[in-house]
């Protein structure tokens, strides 16, 4: 990928589109898709359109009775148990997949936390954030890839303009040094856009394609770990939680994106490309202010890619099977 790939195609959507927009005439029938983080916000209007399509859809959860209930009415789903911050979760939720399918066509990394506390996990204390949104998908991507090669299946990657406040600090990713809960969860979506970049580059000889993208701005359960008051101070909501900045999206419009990314011919033979508003991003400056758009150059530069890619790897010990 180099940033000339980084150009708008000319989507027929915009900022403005809905899932049931992107949607309208995609049949996937006979289709597999996971979807993390699918029963909740944005990820449960995702996981409603693709089974609305016809995929069977299974949805990993941390809390696989809550997913439940919320999927109760959505045919074609099923839920497994899995918690992203727990690497031995993960791999035996990557087996049940893996005993019951035989390929997945689209595996879309949604779930993710926000400006949580600090927090430490796994056996080295890692920083919770950077595994949450980074680790633990990584280490899924590795353990199913077999079953993505199987369907040549399109990879999203949810990352955010959140990417604008910190490339990856590669001297003290798990801040050892002194904790600031923006800059890791800056860090975590830089790093949800360098790994798609980097599992482009390593799947696309078996027919995968990997899209990291920023859904737009959301009021969803994405936010549960700050308070009212700092939501109110930052101008999204009022004093009784109605939203009130300017630029949000309904959760249906803020699945659009990465349901296109999913499903559009225009993205065909494409991928290791950064995605918004149902189009390819533009390069951003790095002065530019987060919510004018685009995509840092260090988001998506093909050796700091690879670099996060085999830092991941010695972290959690996953690997793909080519």
């Amino acid at each position: 990928m180099t940033t000339t790939d980084q150009q708008p195609l000319g989507s027929p959507f915009s900022a403005a589109s809905t899932a049931e927009d992107v949607m309208a005439g995609i049949v996937l029938s006979g289709k597999t898709a996971i979807v993390t983080g699918g029963y909740s916000g944005l990820g449960l209007a995702t996981t409603r359109a693709l089974a609305a399509a016809g995929a069977r859809v299974i949805v990993p959860a941390r809390r696989p009775g809550i997913a439940r209930a919320a999927l109760e009415d959505v045919e074609g789903c099923e839920v497994i148990p899995m918690d992203l911050t727990d690497l031995d979760s993960v791999r035996t939720a990557a087996a049940r997949i893996s005993e019951c399918v035989d390929r997945v066509d689209v595996f879309m990394a949604l779930a993710g936390v926000m400006a949580t506390p600090e927090r430490r996990v796994g056996p080295a204390g890692w920083e919770s954030q950077f595994v949450a949104n980074h680790f633990g998908h990584f280490a899924f991507a590795c353990e199913i890839y077999p079953l993505l090669a199987a369907g040549g299946a399109r990879v999203v990657v949810n990352s955010s303009a959140g990417h604008t406040l910190t490339d990856i600090r590669w001297h003290d990713p798990h801040f050892r040094t002194g904790y600031d809960k923006w800059l890791a969860y800056g860090q975590a979506k830089t790093a949800n856009a360098l790994f798609a970049i980097h599992f482009d580059a390593l799947g696309r000889g078996d027919g995968i394609r990997a899209f990291a993208l920023h859904p737009g701005k959301i009021i969803t359960g994405l936010q549960r770990e700050m308070s009212l008051r700092e939501q109110v101070d930052r101008g999204w909501v009022d004093e009784r939680g109605n939203v009130i900045g300017a630029g949000f999206k309904s959760p249906s419009q803020g699945a659009a994106t990465g349901l296109w990314a999913a499903t559009s011919p225009l993205l065909a033979n494409r991928g290791g490309v950064y995605l918004e508003d149902c189009e390819v991003a533009r390069v951003s400056g790095p002065d530019e202010p987060m919510d004018d758009g685009g995509v840092r150059e260090y988001a998506i530069a093909p050796d700091s890619a690879a670099r996060l890619w085999d830092l991941s790897v010695a972290a959690t010990g996953a690997a793909p099977v080519f």
